[in-house]
């Protein structure tokens, strides 16, 4: 039991890639020929079903095939393991557009939302300007009214200081205009900032409820690291999961018939040995029961035998018994040979 732990623990994981291989391989193709998936799903299935079982014949049988039969076969599997890892590539970069058509999304939305928030960063520049401006115009005149001072000497040579009424009411209407603008001015900075800052909000809102950054995050990583597009370093991605994914799955195939192949060897050569033994015992009783008799063995009778064991055997104990036939069969010649004479 322990011998074959391992063998079937490598059966295990090799009809694990090998599934895992011909679904995302099957998925892919369906995709590809979207127009008639179910037909597609059916072919490709067969298809891969016949790999494997092209893998396991192609080992089992390596030494007694048909070299044609052999050179197609390996041929058909390496086309097969071609066509899985273009279903595979298919399927995987399929699902990469789509996640980078959600990303172009969120980026649209994000890009709009930052076209709204610049115009408004603009406005708040100029009434920014503007505010500066009217400040300035403001404590100018105070300043002039503060300063607003007449000297004039009189008859008696005095000199007098006074106001000039009609200076003073010009700079405190334009003072009032001045006040009631930076007034106006101050409430459209606040709405337009009370904006900006909504805008800002909006935008670390789509970041964060999207799933889209965590899941291109470390490609976005790696675009950065490398210089690369991420269009580029996906598919340098893809092709080294092809390049491993399907091939794999063949030779973990071919492992496992190879595992199975070597548990208990030994007692194969003792079931082997011990045939052989049954059958020695049996020729040697049935020649001491014929001496008995004073009859010699009936070669005929031997080379039936053989036949029959012939047929149950291959490879080249089949030859070596066809060889012992052969023997057989000239010694009954040479006897009938020598009876005619």
């Amino acid at each position: 039991m322990k011998e074959r732990i391992l063998p079937i623990i490598i059966t295990l994981s090799a009809l694990l890639v090998s599934a895992s291989a011909a679904f995302y391989s099957i998925s892919g193709l369906s995709k590809l020929f979207a127009g008639a998936a179910f037909a597609v799903i059916i072919m490709a299935a067969s298809l891969e079903i016949a790999k494997l079982v092209i893998a396991s014949l192609l080992y089992q049988y390596r030494k007694t095939l048909p070299k044609l039969l052999k050179a197609y076969l390996s041929v058909a599997c390496g086309v097969l393991v071609l066509i899985t890892s273009m279903g595979i590539y298919g399927f995987l970069s399929s699902a990469y557009q789509e996640t980078a058509a959600k990303s172009g999304n969120v980026e649209a939305q994000i890009s709009l939302i930052e076209t709204k928030r610049n115009n408004i960063s603009e406005q708040l520049a100029i009434y920014r300007d503007e505010k500066t401006s009217i400040n300035g115009a403001v404590s100018n005149l105070r300043s002039g009214l503060s300063n607003n001072v007449i000297q004039y000497t009189d008859t008696l040579g005095n000199v007098l200081t006074t106001t000039s009424s009609s200076t003073r009411r010009a700079l405190e209407k334009q003072l009032d205009q001045a006040i009631d603008r930076q007034t106006i001015i101050n409430d459209k900075l606040d709405g337009l900032n009370q904006q900006l800052f909504n805008y800002e909000t909006e935008i670390v809102e789509v970041r964060i409820n999207s799933e889209v950054g965590s899941e291109l995050g470390p490609l976005k990583y790696l675009s950065g690291l490398t210089g690369l597009p991420m269009d580029q370093i996906i598919n340098y991605l893809l092709l080294t999961i092809i390049f491993v994914f399907d091939p794999l799955a063949i030779s973990l195939v071919i492992a496992a018939n190879f595992a199975f192949s070597q548990i208990k060897p030994k007692d194969k050569g003792k079931i082997v040995e011990v045939e052989k033994i049954v059958e020695v015992e049996k020729i040697v009783e049935v020649e001491k029961t014929l001496e008995v008799y004073g009859e010699k063995p009936d070669n005929q009778k031997q080379i039936e035998d053989l036949e029959k064991i012939k047929g149950k055997k291959s490879g080249f104990r089949q030859n070596k018994i066809q060889n012992k036939i052969d023997k057989l069969k000239s010694k009954e010649e040479d006897s009938n040979q020598i009876t005619y004479n």
